[in-house]
């Protein structure tokens, strides 16, 4: 990976420092550990990892040399309830980037996955670090599927995961994407800090979602529930219509999209 080609076009100063890995066993795991002593904005990217990791704990599967495996470490002045807005603008992010860049019409399917064809393209993952009410650091981690074939995906999920590969028929500069990502992230990450920027972030996410105006089932912790996905709040939680009427805030879990 040619990382000078990415802080040559990188245009503001998260990004500036990168740190290259061929093989990790997860870029959040590294990044949380350099979480605090190193620069806001330093990005972690690896060729390859190990031990990627999805939400709720669940295996990434991360083959060398054809995705793009990506921390970038903040410290957003916010309080804990408002770090989801962090994963929120990192979708817009990576959705608008991918956009611009490769020409799919990428969409966000609530919470944090990147969506192509209606199968899966990428996903965030984003850690925290508190003290009491305090925000210590926030990890963002991306894994975008670039370059790998359709036939290198394990067959158990070749029929919901996709690449920009398979949706163009030709590789994708995972530099020229990196870039994109880390200059969309520039320049949304300041509204996160001011209720007039949340406004406008929370509105980009709508109008790149899949996931509002349709039927949905969601699975959080022990409960399974059903209903019309209405909005999300100001803190970037699903607000669901359950048949009963009632309107229920829900703050993450597995969500699926009845056809």
């Amino acid at each position: 990976m040619r990382i000078e080609d990415i802080r040559a076009t990188v245009k503001g100063r998260l990004g500036r420092e990168i740190l290259f890995y061929e093989t990790v066993d997860s870029t959040n795991t590294i990044a949380a550990d350099l979480a605090e002593k190193n620069p806001e904005g330093t990005v972690i990217l690896a060729d390859c990892q190990k031990k990627g990791r999805g939400r709720l704990g669940r295996h990434w599967l991360s083959p060398g040399g054809v995705n793009i495996y990506m921390s970038v470490i903040l410290r957003p002045d916010v309080e804990p309830k408002d770090t989801t807005l962090v994963t929120l603008m990192a979708a817009v992010a990576c959705t608008l980037a991918l956009r611009r860049v490769t020409g799919i019409l990428i969409t966000i399917k609530w919470p944090n996955d990147l969506m192509a064809s209606g199968k899966k393209i990428g996903g965030i993952l984003t850690e925290m670090k508190t003290a009491g009410t305090r925000v210590i650091s926030v990890v963002i981690g991306v894994g975008i599927n670039v370059n790998g074939d359709r036939d290198s995906f394990p067959e158990e999920i070749r029929g919901i995961a996709t690449s920009v590969k398979n949706e163009t028929g030709k590789q994708a500069s995972r530099e020229t994407i990196i870039a994109e990502i880390l200059n969309e992230i520039n320049r949304l990450y300041p509204l996160i800090e001011r209720t007039a920027g949340r406004d406008r972030l929370l509105s980009e996410w709508k109008n790149l979602t899949s996931t509002l105006g349709k039927q949905v089932i969601v699975i959080t912790g022990q409960e399974t529930l059903s209903g019309y996905a209405e909005s999300i709040d100001d803190e970037g939680l699903l607000l669901l219509r359950l048949p009963s009427g009632e309107l229920k805030s829900i703050s993450s879990g597995d969500l699926t999209i009845l056809r």
